[in-house]
């Protein structure tokens, strides 16, 4: 017998909501990942992963290629991380660029180190990483570009990392994300603290998967004087990523109703700017929180994300499951309109 597959999580919670509007919903049978949505007034919207038909394509690219998104963001005025794109080498003879991995070194050097290390078009966090030499800057970028030919070099400025969801002129959601960690008890290893951490999200029906090869965690770890084996004190808590991202087993902060007001209106003109309809806005506030007035605070702009999915962020409670469920009717409700 053919065992059913599980379908993502938004194509789930669009069945569900679409009748609540008079919605009916098509969805194609073997994976689940592409659906159209009509409307009683004839409206008809497609669905592709976390991807729906309220942003126009081109600017849903735009968004999606991080050096692209940080030109135009930084030609608007905002701030963002200085920061350089460097090549494949097989992508930088074709374009007749110098910008390789050797000047990548250079340029990180000029920077000063420690410096993050991410792919261009990736979402999700991956890739991103923190490099604190040359050693570590030419093997990060090698692993960059086994799946992205352009790797882009940023200065690294820590703090607190922020994403707030827009939707047509409001903010509908913000949250902190936290990076991967584990919580020692005194006689766990950070291996089983992290297979346990894994068991619970599969608990909590929650579809992160962490990657126990990450190469990242390891390095991570090493620069701690950590490793899989060690045990970890009672309460102390261990970073085992550089990036806050929830779909790499970070956690989550709400703030929707703390965020402060100016730094909503930053995220909306952005949004607007961009030519989009909704967005993930991810800021890093390096002085100061969001709760607090951007004017008394140090941040920038991390990118704006044109399909920003909340499947993971959904299932850190029953108060972000209320709050995503009723974004995405908003979602819903805003593709309905006839354009």
């Amino acid at each position: 017998m053919k065992k059913k597959r599980q379908f993502p999580y938004l194509t789930n919670l669009v069945k569900k909501l679409a009748p609540k509007i008079g919605a009916r919903v098509i969805v194609e049978p073997e994976w689940g990942i592409v659906a159209q949505i009509i409307y009683p007034n004839g409206v008809v919207r497609s669905l592709r992963y976390y991807s729906l038909d309220l942003n126009h394509i081109a600017s849903a690219d735009v968004a999606k290629d991080k050096d692209y998104a940080k030109f135009f963001m930084q030609k608007l005025g905002y701030p963002v991380a200085e920061g350089e794109t460097f090549f494949k080498d097989s992508w930088a003879k074709a374009i007749k660029s110098k910008r390789t991995i050797s000047s990548g070194i250079k340029y990180a050097k000029s920077l000063g180190y420690p410096v993050i290390v991410k792919p261009n078009s990736q979402s999700q966090g991956s890739g991103v990483s923190v490099a604190f030499n040359d050693k570590e800057i030419r093997s990060k970028l090698l692993e960059v570009f086994k799946s992205d030919k352009i790797a882009i070099i940023e200065r690294y400025l820590p703090g607190n990392d922020y994403r707030i969801v827009v939707l047509d002129g409001e903010v509908i959601s913000a949250y902190e994300r936290i990076p991967l960690s584990v919580i020692g008890d005194g006689k766990s290893s950070v291996f089983s603290l992290l297979k346990q951490k894994q068991k619970d999200f599969i608990l909590n029906k929650r579809d992160t998967r962490i990657d126990f090869s990450d190469k990242r965690i390891k390095d991570k770890l090493n620069k701690q004087n950590l490793n899989f084996k060690s045990i970890l004190e009672k309460g102390k808590q261990v970073f085992l990523l550089d990036n806050a991202n929830l779909s790499t087993g970070g956690d989550s902060v709400d703030v929707t109703n703390t965020i402060h007001k100016e730094f909503q209106k930053i995220a909306v003109e952005l949004t607007k700017k961009m030519g989009l309809r909704i967005a993930g806005v991810d800021v890093m506030v390096t002085k100061g929180n969001i709760t607090k007035n951007p004017k008394d605070c140090s941040y920038f702009i991390i990118e704006i994300n044109a399909a920003p999915g909340l499947d993971h962020y959904v299932t850190t409670g029953k108060a972000q499951k209320e709050i995503v469920e009723s974004m995405y009717l908003k979602v819903l409700k805003a593709l309905g309109k006839k354009d």
